[in-house]
């Protein structure tokens, strides 16, 4: 019961395709050369920058302006995604990210969701890619690891930053951390574009500053491109999907302006364009290896 890749059904070699979770662009702050009005000016822009796809976007929209779509959900019990399964499958959407439990189950009961994704994914003929995430079964790297060799045949949505900083990969040497995951960078079929440090899950970054973690981050997401190439076959493509989130729900830092108020330490929308360039550089990297 492996889970599928993501194919578009032709002969071409395995490709990349860069899109954006639409959280991306909600709530920006005034300064950001983004898009902030109404959802057709949002999913215009996103087409005009070059992005393939969005998660979470609008199907008319995104059928308009001729993107691809990508869906996620929570999924807390077996049967969660009984309702949605069928609307994603009408729709067209590609594939489905999960955040799967909420990391407080027993070994038996984490068995149980991993069974009934697979299960679902199978049935639907629908990838179906967990999360690495914190407050969810994979909020752990030792346990996460323990379910791959269980279930040899899951796919993961790589989204790093939660382990970076809550688990503080580099304490300790993150090079023993890359081995010990190897695993699951193998598994890695979709990836949430995300920057963070040992510290903070989403800081802003710039093009002119290596700094470790950045550097970090663009191996970490090198590796999941090969893993992906290992057995990539023709027309399977992966996702590489930015996901930069507003201040509201902790993610964008703030910081202090003159008169005292807060703003985020950066444009949401400027760090989605640089991202889209640093993760070509990755990819280039990964299909020389």
């Amino acid at each position: 019961m492996i889970i599928k890749n993501t194919n578009d059904g032709s002969a071409n070699l395995p490709s990349l395709r860069i899109d954006i979770n639409y959280g991306t662009c909600e709530e920006l702050p005034d300064f950001s050369i983004g898009p902030k009005g109404d959802d057709r000016e949002k999913h215009e822009a996103i087409a005009k920058a070059g992005f393939g796809g969005i998660q979470d976007g609008n199907p008319e929209l995104c059928k308009e302006f001729n993107l691809q779509m990508t869906a996620h959900a929570r999924v807390n019990k077996v049967g969660d995604l009984k309702d949605l399964l069928p609307v994603w499958k009408s729709l067209n959407y590609n594939c489905a990210t999960v955040h799967l439990g909420w990391g407080m189950e027993s070994d038996q009961e984490m068995d149980g969701l991993v069974n009934y994704i697979q299960e679902s994914s199978l049935e639907y003929d629908f990838p179906i890619y967990i999360e690495t995430h914190r407050a969810t079964i994979t909020q752990d790297m030792f346990r996460t690891v323990e379910m791959v060799k269980r279930f040899p045949e899951i796919r993961f949505n790589g989204d790093f930053s939660h382990w970076y900083t809550g688990q503080e990969m580099v304490y300790g040497g993150i090079e023993n951390k890359w081995e010990f995951i190897a695993p699951v960078f193998d598994r890695v079929r979709f990836i949430h574009g995300r920057i963070g440090n040992p510290g903070s899950i989403q800081v802003d970054v710039n093009d002119e500053e290596n700094l470790s973690y950045v550097e970090h981050f663009k191996e970490m997401w090198t590796k999941s491109f090969v893993g992906f190439l290992k057995t990539a076959q023709p027309g399977d493509y992966i996702c590489f999907t930015v996901e930069l989130l507003k201040s509201d729900i902790f993610y964008a830092r703030t910081i202090k302006t003159e008169n005292k108020g807060q703003q985020e330490e950066g444009d949401r929308w400027q760090q989605a364009l640089l991202y889209k360039e640093i993760i070509k550089e990755c990819w280039e990297k990964a299909v020389l290896v």
